[in-house]
């Protein structure tokens, strides 16, 4: 085995970034305690979202359970663009704490408050507790389609084949 450089053909990561686009999203702050969405790392692809309570010092979710988690922020996502907003990782291996309509779009003409619903899969209640990051935002491009109806479709290898129907 040789202790030489790397000449595999596989680019290295770096911390340094490419140039990409940076759309500007508006954040205004709704009550106090709200924390404003933020990148942990360089590189992280989402926004964390924390938890912000409207009116109980903590939310709690029993199994099975869905709740709305409110965030105390209401954001101004260009137009073009939408907010996915999708689990966190960590929140879901550790204690089953998912969305159960992940992911979920804000639009860019949305400018309610932020409220996250989420479910608990585990088998122990958990704790909410406020400023506690709770879920993902991806700020991504959106295209509207034209819709245009038609008699037929044009044919695909596939077909109608759906629902598993290249495998598992």
């Amino acid at each position: 085995m040789s202790s030489g450089p790397n000449t595999s053909s596989a680019p290295a990561v770096t911390s340094e970034p490419k140039p990409r686009v940076r759309p500007r999203v508006e954040v205004a702050v709704l009550r106090e305690g709200a924390v404003a969405p933020s990148y942990q790392t360089e590189l992280a692809a989402g926004l964390d979202l924390s938890f912000c309570p409207d009116e109980a010092p903590f939310l709690e979710i029993k199994p099975g359970e869905i709740v709305l988690a409110p965030c105390g922020i209401a954001i101004a996502i260009p137009a073009g663009y939408e907010g996915q907003v999708r689990p966190r990782s960590g929140l879901s291996v550790k204690h089953g704490i998912s969305m159960p309509n992940a992911p979920g779009t804000v639009d860019a003409d949305y400018r309610g408050e932020i409220k996250v619903p989420l479910i608990n899969l585990g088998r122990r209640t958990f704790r909410i507790e406020p400023g506690m990051r709770i879920a993902q935002m991806v700020i991504a491009p959106v295209a509207h389609a034209h819709v245009e109806i038609v008699d037929a479709l044009g044919a695909t290898a596939r077909g109608s084949g759906g629902f598993g129907s290249t495998g598992v």
